[in-house]
């Protein structure tokens, strides 16, 4: 049983779109995981850099447009728990750039399967 002409390229085509899609988005989504870890980065240098600081130094962090006196142990917290934040997101990135890898892999296998059956 064969396909006809008109369908196969009508399938191709629907493979080669989603093939190009997951392409992108895994452009994408490369591009937010190394964002990621370059802040995770930042916030691991600001952290030794604050453990470094003895008890008695104050330390401002930006509001706006101003400073606001804030204790020590506060801004290891916050740079300790946006630090887990951006681990966790950097986590379910990399299952989401699994999925379209695969995604995109199938796609290619389909359409090389296609042309290999067609060819006959």
């Amino acid at each position: 049983m064969s396909i006809p002409n008109e369908a196969l390229q009508k399938l191709v085509q629907e493979i080669e779109t989603q093939a190009m899609t997951a392409q992108r988005e895994i452009n994408v989504v490369k591009a937010a995981v190394a964002s990621k870890q370059r802040d995770i980065r930042m916030l691991e240098l600001t952290s030794t850099e604050v453990k470094q600081l003895s008890s008695d130094t104050k330390v401002y962090e930006g509001v706006g447009k101003m400073f606001m006196f804030t204790p020590t142990e506060n801004v290891q917290t916050r740079l300790v728990s946006e630090t887990t934040e951006l681990k966790s997101d950097i986590s379910s990135l990399n299952k989401k750039l699994h999925y379209l890898e695969t995604t995109y892999k199938n796609s290619r296998e389909h359409i090389d399967q296609i042309f290999k059956s067609s060819g006959k």
